[in-house]
């Protein structure tokens, strides 16, 4: 006597309380996309640490007219957008796994989760509005703010 069993069991995740059984495939996504975004994290912040810490003298040399001149590019607005939206949805998405693994009532998975959601929202919107609307000449460009005016300050 042959007895087939069930392909879905035993591997076949079962609806505990609060949990549902949908039939996409998002945390097959989820694991996709924390390791490619991974990948590409690296790449951000090594690109990051070599241009600010290894190209242009050192921690040193980092103050206002340095980040301020990076930020008048927008290749490194774009480069630092990338870096904050793809950290924080990585660390979001970390986070969140890490609370489906742990917390055992619906409740708390669900408090949880919104102070994440919460917490994700703020620091993105902040971060893009200050990538976005960061002025590198201060309304005191005469010098008194900084250690020198930036060339890019200045009228030609």
């Amino acid at each position: 006597m042959t007895v087939i069993a069930d392909p879905k069991a035993p591997r076949a995740p079962r609806p505990g309380p609060g949990r549902r059984v949908t039939r996409t495939n998002l945390e097959s996504a989820g694991w996709v996309f924390m390791r490619v975004s991974g990948v590409v994290l690296v790449v951000l912040v090594l690109g990051h640490l070599l241009t600010n810490l290894v190209t242009n003298g050192g921690v040193n040399a980092i103050d206002f007219a340095f980040v301020a001149g990076k930020w008048s590019s927008p290749v490194w607005q774009v480069w630092a957008l990338l870096l904050l939206w793809l950290a924080m949805i990585h660390g979001a998405n970390g986070l969140r796994t890490i609370i489906n693994d742990y917390a055992e009532k619906t409740v708390t998975r669900l408090w949880l989760k919104s102070l994440v959601a919460v917490a994700f929202t703020l620091v993105v919107v902040l971060g893009t509005l200050v990538i976005f609307t960061f002025d590198p000449c201060p309304v005191d460009s005469s010098g008194a703010l900084m250690t020198g005016v930036p060339s890019f300050c200045t009228a030609p």
